[in-house]
């Protein structure tokens, strides 16, 4: 029986802990954030802890799953590898690379398995599409983007999300990394645009972004992402891979409201366009947000038991952020940032 500890209750806390909850080979031990209280029906049973380090130090977990805010994410992880413990991390792995790469090299060091949650790697749609777009051959052009229509609560979350990092670095490493899954080339130039496009954000920020990254072998990627709610609904959820080879498209990501956080991952069907034709794919049964964090789970469990090779990942999760944070600072300069010799 593993035992696991959750730092975070939000959005994504509360699936993890649920998936640890429901599932035979886990038992929490400990739950964590600000206010030290669990109201959730199913939760309220286990411990309950405001400050993350005296949870660490008590509940002495095997597991520790870090879905708090991105500026704790890198200080939280390593602090618990230091303590024995094997990591699932909430993405971006952290707020810059120097920290994300201190995360990996610790698990390195300590021999722990540290997996980063790149969602859309455990949606079995999402694969297929990476698979049909790596079946082409390159080199790509990539254009994706995910705009959220939020108000509300998820306005007020957005603006939470946005005292530490842009739309396009908490979304885009989903996406960029599937860019990378395809093309396996090494990012070389990045350049940026943003803006700031409301005043209940802080005057150094910006809640619209997009950016294109330049790969070694030629592959183009654009991506774009707005949190707020005067972003248009039209257009938001752009999928496309195109290829001297053709291209793969989804085709069913508007059917949902921008916002709606099932909707982000939902493929519905591909478009597979040839000169020699198109076909369609249909994605029946697709899994909703709380089967994916399940996975999750799952796979972070099988990591530590059957002693999963993680180097790919963990190299890649670095990679996919230090494209993202490029592009912030390309937006924050005016400049093109250069990855070249970071990459290589």
């Amino acid at each position: 029986m593993t035992k696991v500890l959750i730092a975070g209750l939000g959005n994504m806390g509360l699936s993890h802990a649920l998936a640890h909850h429901n599932h035979p080979d886990a038992q929490i031990v400990g739950l964590v954030n600000r206010s030290g209280r669990v109201d959730h029906p199913e939760l309220g049973q286990y411990p309950a802890y405001s400050d993350f380090h005296t949870a660490l130090a008590e509940t002495n977990p095997d597991l520790v799953v870090v879905a708090t805010y991105s500026d704790s994410h890198a200080d939280y992880a390593c602090a618990a590898m230091e303590a024995g413990a094997h990591v699932f991390v909430e993405k971006p792995l952290a707020t810059n690379v120097a920290d994300a790469r201190r995360v990996v090299e610790t698990a390195t060091r300590l021999n722990r398995k540290l997996v980063v949650g790149y969602i859309l790697r455990h949606h079995p749609s999402w694969m297929r599409l990476i698979a049909e777009a790596r079946d082409l051959g390159g080199p790509y052009v990539f254009r994706l983007n995910l705009n959220q229509q939020s108000s509300g609560a998820e306005w007020e979350t957005h603006k939470a999300l946005m005292q530490t990092t842009s739309p396009i670095v908490d979304c885009g490493v989903h996406y960029v990394d599937v860019m990378c899954q395809i093309t396996d080339a090494q990012p070389v130039r990045v350049h940026g645009m943003g803006l700031r496009l409301s005043d209940e954000i802080a005057d150094d920020m910006y809640n619209y972004g997009q950016f294109q990254v330049i790969f070694e072998d030629g592959s183009l990627g654009w991506y774009e992402a707005g949190w707020g709610p005067m972003m248009s609904e039209t257009a938001f959820f752009v999928k496309d891979i195109v290829s001297p080879n053709g291209s793969v498209s989804i085709t069913d990501g508007n059917k949902d409201a921008s916002a709606d956080i099932d909707g982000h991952t939902k493929v519905g069907g591909l478009l597979i366009h040839t000169p020699g034709g198109d076909r369609t794919v249909e994605m029946h049964d697709e899994p909703g947000h709380q089967e994916l964090c399940d996975a999750e789970q799952a796979y972070m469990l099988r990591a530590i038991t059957d002693d999963i090779d993680l180097t790919r990942h963990m190299n890649d999760a670095v990679q996919s952020l230090a494209i993202c944070l490029a592009a912030d600072e390309s937006i924050r300069t005016g400049q093109p940032v250069s990855l070249k010799e970071s990459a290589t």
